[in-house]
């Protein structure tokens, strides 16, 4: 019986797995085989580099450098604001709280990955982008500096909680050769913590890329909608998963301009496929060290 019952359960597993990867794969192909038949019309060139984006005229311009641009623009400016806090957090988590106050904190940052996308594009739009104009004195609160602090926000739980697992592997006798040696706790966490677990952050920080560059909600709503190469962040953009979010609905099945969309989720898939294989070769390289 009990050899049944284990036979059992390995046959349900891989099936499980059988139909992940299968149903990835299913994904993969949908998106190739519907977005390649836009470079019947379109040269793959004057897809990627061209910064015009007006699939309704005609002739239509399918020009995607500007969308391109607009998503590095609110990623990185994301990047740039979790960052800090992430790293920040996760070392006085590891290094610095009392087990009482990493009982409350790990939970409240953990939290924040937990809140919808789109209530968190409420906020920019009732709170933030109100605030910006008054503040900054421009014309629109939507647009690449708002769209960045409340994608960082929605990035900071990904770079603390892993950031926080790779510090609380570094061994202890480490902690303790550096206080042998003089150095006091907090030279310690930057010249010893740190750069023992430099590859578990970077592989944090690369998975936040991902997170943060196919995040479609919040930057539909945020970032202002606007297919243009910012010259500066207060300036509205409208990134990739938003021009998709945005026009998806609106397009006839089979045409160009469908095919476009398509071809734009090729692009945002490579980017992101590209994270994550920069991911696993940091976290295969910390574990052969």
């Amino acid at each position: 019986m009990n050899k049944f019952k284990e036979n059992a359960f390995k046959s349900v597993t891989y099936i499980a797995s059988l139909f992940t990867i299968l149903f990835l794969f299913g994904i993969i192909a949908s998106i190739f085989l519907e977005g390649l038949p836009l470079f019947n019309f379109v040269k793959i060139k004057d897809f990627i580099f061209n910064t015009a984006w007006h699939p309704t005229h005609d002739p239509p311009d399918f020009g995607i450098l500007s969308l391109i641009i607009g998503s590095l623009y609110v990623t990185l400016g994301a990047l740039i604001i979790a960052l800090p806090l992430g790293l920040g957090s996760a070392i006085y988590i590891s290094e610095i709280a009392s087990p009482r106050g990493r009982e409350i904190l790990k939970p409240i940052i953990e939290l924040l990955a937990g809140i919808p996308s789109v209530v968190y594009g409420l906020f920019g739009m009732t709170f933030l982008s109100p605030m910006m104009i008054k503040v900054f004195g421009i014309p629109t609160g939507l647009n690449v500096f708002s769209a960045s602090i409340i994608l960082g926000i929605m990035v900071v739980p990904i770079i603390s909680s892993l950031s926080e697992d790779a510090l609380s592997t570094v061994p202890k006798n480490l902690r303790e050769a550096s206080f042998a040696l003089g150095a006091n706790k907090w030279e310690t966490i930057i010249k010893v913590v740190v750069p023992a677990s430099k590859s578990g952050i970077l592989s944090s920080v690369m998975l936040g890329f991902g997170r943060a560059v196919g995040e479609t909600m919040v930057i539909l709503m945020v970032a202002g909608g606007a297919a243009q190469i910012p010259s500066n962040i207060f300036q509205p953009v409208r990134p990739m998963p938003a021009t998709i979010a945005a026009e998806m609905g609106e397009t006839v099945i089979g045409s160009p301009h469908f095919h476009a969309l398509f071809g734009i989720a090729i692009v945002l898939f490579l980017i992101t496929f590209l994270s994550i294989l920069i991911t696993e070769f940091f976290i295969n390289r910390k574990k052969s060290q």
